[in-house]
């Protein structure tokens, strides 16, 4: 679990785009990677906000041995001032608009479902959605437990992810693939698709048990650890879903399983 310990507080112990109008429609699905990020993405439940990611690039992966796609009409670098412009329909949450702000969103998110699929942090990709406040945790008969306080911290980042179109997501998906596929070919390994890694992200959240009641942690040095080896066993990805809490859980889950659905990708075994 890898938590920072707070000092004591009062009564808390210590714890391709179609030309025209359809070029900006397709660029909503950002947004769905976006969601998946948030999901996945910055799940920790780190104490005190990290320093802002540096810029995201990666180095091209060379794949003689497939053809190439037709190059989008929008390059990666000019997409961003378009997703800003068209995406905000998705949802009409303020946050959303917020998030959008950010630079180099094609990759960043593409990145990031990348990330969530290795069982990997997508934290340096997506480091502007770190929740605000501590991490708390309570003590009583002799054990730590998590104080619901943390979940809350999620609720922003649920709240937002719940409310986008899965239905209007995935019948922009397939218009956008030659730009998503442009930015995974960067950081994917030859013959992989983006494809097959959104659906193995999805399975890999979706694998994650919610728990209700209270969820025991204990210290490890500066840190918080799950108690239960099964929790603690499962990926760096897998547990910043769980810290959001059982509720945020349902709703990120429900969401994944109806974009699954929306954009036809099957599930998969877990590795």
């Amino acid at each position: 679990m890898s938590e920072p310990m707070n000092p004591p507080s009062p009564g808390v112990p210590p714890t391709p785009p179609s030309p025209g109008g359809n070029r900006a429609k397709t660029l909503i699905v950002v947004l769905g990677l976006a969601g998946l990020a948030l999901i996945a993405s910055y799940f920790g439940l780190r104490r005190q906000e990290e320093a802002r990611p540096p810029e995201v690039t990666a180095t091209p992966v060379v794949d003689a041995g497939l053809a190439e796609a037709p190059p989008p009409e929008v390059s990666l670098p000019e997409s961003d001032g378009r997703v800003r412009d068209s995406v905000g329909r998705l949802s009409s949450e303020p946050e959303f608009a917020k998030w959008l702000q950010e630079k180099d969103l094609v990759r960043r998110f593409t990145a990031a479902v990348n990330n969530v699929a290795e069982g990997a942090s997508p934290r340096m990709v997506l480091g502007f959605l770190a929740p605000a406040g501590g991490f708390e945790v309570a003590g009583a008969k002799g054990k730590t437990t998590i104080e619901p306080r943390s979940y809350a911290r999620y609720d922003t980042v649920a709240r937002v992810f719940g409310s986008l179109d899965a239905q209007a997501a995935g019948s922009v998906y397939r218009e956008l693939k030659p730009l998503i596929d442009q930015a995974h070919r960067e950081i994917a390994p030859p013959a992989q698709t983006f494809d097959g890694t959104f659906s193995r992200a999805i399975q890999h959240l979706l694998a994650v048990p919610v728990q209700e009641g209270a969820v025991e942690v204990e210290p490890r040095g500066a840190l918080y650890a799950y108690a239960s080896p099964e929790l603690e066993g499962l990926s760096a990805a897998q547990k910043h879903l769980l810290r959001m809490g059982p509720q945020n859980m349902r709703i990120i889950q429900g969401k994944l399983r109806e974009l699954q659905s929306a954009l036809g990708l099957p599930p998969v075994a877990e590795r």
